[in-house]
């Protein structure tokens, strides 16, 4: 390599260093919990000590969600007329005067009121991009443009806001947030995604169950596509030879009772790759022999005997902290697929600890992830 085409990669690293980064979660449908994994996170981040503010997030009444929100600064929106009423928009000046390291934008396809600067508020978030602002948004897969056709054949919905493919290549990270076709039905009959009276018409229409299974699959395609494009594209840029790199599953197993959830999840993932498949423990010193809550023991040795029924290898790794063990075991290991569990852990416990997902994805940038809930509340 000559020393123009060194320096020319040189300063392509240190552009894509100092650009700000883009997180986008996806879900297969309203209702999987985007909005909490990514409120979740951004409370993490904040326990790290970075300036985190909620530029625009719909909570559509869930109080779980709400309550996810009273701790962090929220951006006013801006209140603008259109024929004659008054509706509020996302002040994207607001935010960036104030200029915080993160914002945390929800509904990625919304379309502005007309007269807006932006048509669409992806366009928003570029702007946003541009000012230096990292950002976590969030969008359902049959928002996304090429998908369209694929949704309204399936679902007999046409989506009529959509946003560009061209959008996901720029983001640095994008993240699967799933949950199971049954457990989203049970959330629509509890009233925790739509108000009582539109249930019904949901579960018979968009909420079918072979309508879920289906955009779950397009979901979990369309991350493991533009996790591989992200990694052939840095292979070219660093002049490496395309490499056929097969797929590995990796499943971050716990002590939790409701881990099987997470190896199931990573089972059938591995199943429909053809792919190898790893059920994950971290050992931390607080849960050594001696030293691990007994009923905590007794979930994770069933969580193992499980893990192997499913036809995984496992693997304990010790380690001072979760994210510490995981990030070494994908590294060594050539991990294309990830699957966490989504934590239910206290705000207490992010301040102290941070979030292992979070963790993980600053160091590992080439494993498409899912996340799967840990818990029974609704999670938007």
């Amino acid at each position: 390599m000559n020393a123009n085409a060194h320096a020319d990669k040189v300063l392509a690293r240190l552009k894509d260093q100092a650009r700000a980064r883009l997180r986008i979660y996806i879900g297969a449908a309203p209702g999987v919990g985007k909005t909490y994994e990514m409120l979740q996170e951004a409370h993490a981040l904040r326990a790290r000590g970075l300036d985190v503010v909620a530029g625009l997030v719909e909570t559509y009444g869930r109080p779980d969600t709400e309550a996810q929100l009273k701790d962090l600064e929220v951006i006013p929106r801006r209140v603008v007329g259109y024929r004659g009423a008054k509706l509020e928009e996302m002040d994207v000046d607001a935010i960036i005067t104030r200029r915080p390291q993160v914002a945390v934008v929800d509904e990625l396809a919304h379309t502005n009121v007309p007269g807006s600067r932006h048509e669409k508020r992806y366009e928003d978030v570029l702007e946003l991009l541009n000012a230096g602002i990292h950002v976590m948004t969030a969008v359902n897969i049959q928002h996304l443009e090429t998908l369209n056709d694929a949704v309204a054949k399936v679902t007999g919905v046409r989506v009529r806001e959509t946003v560009p493919d061209t959008f996901l290549d720029r983001a640095d990270e994008v993240i699967n947030v799933d949950v199971t076709v049954e457990e989203l039905r049970t959330r629509l009959r509890q009233g925790k995604v739509y108000k009582p009276e539109k249930v019904e018409q949901a579960l018979s229409n968009f909420f079918r169950k072979g309508n879920l299974s289906t955009l779950r699959e397009l979901a979990l395609r369309a991350v493991a596509d533009e996790v591989g494009e992200k990694a052939a594209s840095y292979r070219a840029r660093e002049g490496l030879e395309p490499a056929l790199i097969p797929e590995r599953v990796m499943v971050c197993m716990s002590s939790n009772a409701l881990a099987p959830r997470v190896l199931r999840t990573g089972a059938r993932i591995a199943g429909r790759l053809g792919a190898k498949w790893y059920a994950v423990y971290v050992e931390t010193p607080r849960e050594r022999p001696g030293k691990i809550d007994p009923n905590d023991s007794d979930a994770l040795q069933q969580n193992i005997k499980l893990a192997e029924s499913l036809g995984a290898t496992v693997v304990k790794v010790k380690a001072d902290r979760p994210a510490e063990g995981l990030v070494a075991f994908a590294q060594r290991e050539g991990i294309t697929h990830v699957i966490f569990g989504q934590s239910a852990r206290t705000r207490w416990e992010l301040l102290w600890r941070g979030s292992t997902i979070d963790k993980f994805l600053t160091t590992v940038r080439d494993a498409a992830v899912q996340v799967v809930p840990l818990e029974e509340e609704s999670r938007v």
